[in-house]
């Protein structure tokens, strides 16, 4: 079951490339802007083009998913959430050009479910709150997620195209690991304590860094198995234990953890469909892995004076167990919870569950669960929504096996969902793969040939 991918110069070269972004945003921040704006033009020239030929959009809306964080924390973003309007405006304008699935109706249905929390937010948000800001920080994430299950509903691409959209998120994954190196080489330095580490983030939220790196690490992990080709296998798992090593000294658990349980689900379905010869293969490649693995490990640990040890173990940094392992995250939850339970059918309207916490509580804390947000402030409809979410890519699993990628991408969306809400587009994006259908690319040109005779 190897697959082909992208030439193996142009790997390299692209890998170069994107290392060479890390260093030229370093050394001159203002070039962040100027490269973010000119990755959006080429995609869109390229797009508008060849007519989305090729799911050219799925391409475009793959790299803003991976370069979202670093744009971020360079300050190369136009806006926090650009990379959602990037990616929903990319998969709507391949909609335009190439529809969507008649059989993807539960997802419009998903997107109307959002509209009854916009009427309540309006009448339930405080006189001073912004309305438009409410809904835009909190429905552009959810919006997302319908509009890339629609444009991805049983849309069959190839095999190789799949592995293209995959390095098109890894390689902005690979500038920002080299950017972290560049902005904190010695990690023992800024280390004193186990909570997260915003210098080891390149300044910037750990959680969302530990995210974005962890889906570089599930990628390159994925990589490792399907490709026979010893040089990208000597890169990938050299790359793979350089991010993998950042990854961890962010002190964000979420991420790393989710990439684990991303890699293990796809393991096992590798290996179930594999034929005997791939499988004997699998064996080394698991072995270098993991030593890979347990040397960033290490290294994380001696760079931290044991204090990764402690984090991963639940400790604070004299060892002492902490009484809450969610750092505070059930208490959000607790809120949120409580919320829909007072305002079941309802909800309190999009946006409100800040001013509702600073309300019952005296705090003002954003929400780090998309599943108890959506509860609270869409009440039974968001109830709903949530249950199209996690159930039609399930459901399709009976009909269609054709994505060996699904279960992991379904367990990427709903992990991150639950420790990091929906601060990245990732999950969004990454939800819509798991809809896919894969075929050979023989069969692909063949279903080509056919629509352009018909």
């Amino acid at each position: 079951m190897a697959v082909k991918g992208i030439k193996k110069i142009t790997y390299l070269q692209l890998l170069a490339l994107h290392a060479l972004f890390a260093f030229v945003v370093y050394f001159f921040g203002f070039a962040a802007k100027f490269l973010l704006i000119a990755i959006v033009l080429y995609f869109l020239v390229k797009i508008l083009s060849t007519n989305n030929r090729n799911d050219e959009v799925l391409i475009a809306a793959a790299y803003m998913t991976g370069i979202e964080v670093f744009a971020r924390m360079t300050g190369g973003a136009i806006s926090y959430e650009f990379s959602k309007y990037s990616v929903t405006g990319f998969l709507v304008i391949g909609m335009f050009y190439r529809g969507f699935n008649r059989n993807s109706w539960p997802y419009v249905i998903y997107l109307v479910f959002l509209v009854p929390g916009i009427l309540f937010s309006a009448i339930n948000l405080n006189y001073d709150t912004s309305i438009v800001k409410a809904l835009a920080g909190n429905l552009t994430g959810p919006i997302c997620v319908g509009i890339s299950a629609l444009y991805c509903y049983n849309r069959k691409i190839s095999t190789e195209r799949l592995q293209h959209i995959l390095l098109a998120v890894l390689f902005p994954v690979v500038t920002t690991t080299l950017y972290l190196y560049l902005y904190t080489p010695s990690v023992q330095d800024v280390v004193t304590g186990t909570q997260s580490n915003f210098a080891t983030s390149g300044g910037f939220g750990p959680n969302q860094v530990a995210t974005i790196l962890g889906l570089g690490m599930f990628i390159l992990f994925a990589r490792l198995l399907q490709y026979r080709n010893l040089l990208l296998n000597l890169v990938d798992v050299g790359i793979l234990g350089l991010m993998s090593y950042r990854a961890i000294v962010t002190f964000s658990r979420g991420g790393v953890l989710t990439a684990a349980l991303c890699a293990a689900a796809f393991l096992a379905i590798y290996y179930w469909y594999s034929r005997g010869s791939t499988r004997v293969v699998l064996v080394p490649k698991i072995g270098v892995i993991v030593v890979a693995l347990l040397l960033a490990w290490g290294y994380s640990s001696i760079s931290t004076r044991g204090l990764i040890d402690k984090r991963y173990a639940n400790q604070d940094a004299a060892g002492r167990e902490k009484q809450d392992l969610t750092t505070g995250r059930i208490d959000l939850l607790n809120s949120e919870l409580e919320a829909f339970y007072s305002n079941p059918f309802t909800g309190i309207g999009v946006g409100k569950i800040k001013e509702y916490r600073l309300e019952t509580t005296g705090r003002e804390s954003a929400t780090h669960n998309e599943v108890s947000r959506i509860l609270s402030e869409h009440g039974m409809f968001g109830l709903l929504a949530l249950s199209i979410l996690l159930f039609k890519p399930l459901m399709r699993r009976f009909r269609d096996r054709s994505n060996l990628f699904l279960y992991s991408f379904v367990i990427f969306w709903f992990l991150t969902i639950n420790h990091s809400s929906m601060r990245l587009v990732a999950p969004a994006f990454i939800y819509g793969l798991a809809l896919l259908t894969i075929i050979s690319e023989k069969k692909k040109n063949t279903i080509r040939r056919q629509q352009l005779t018909g």
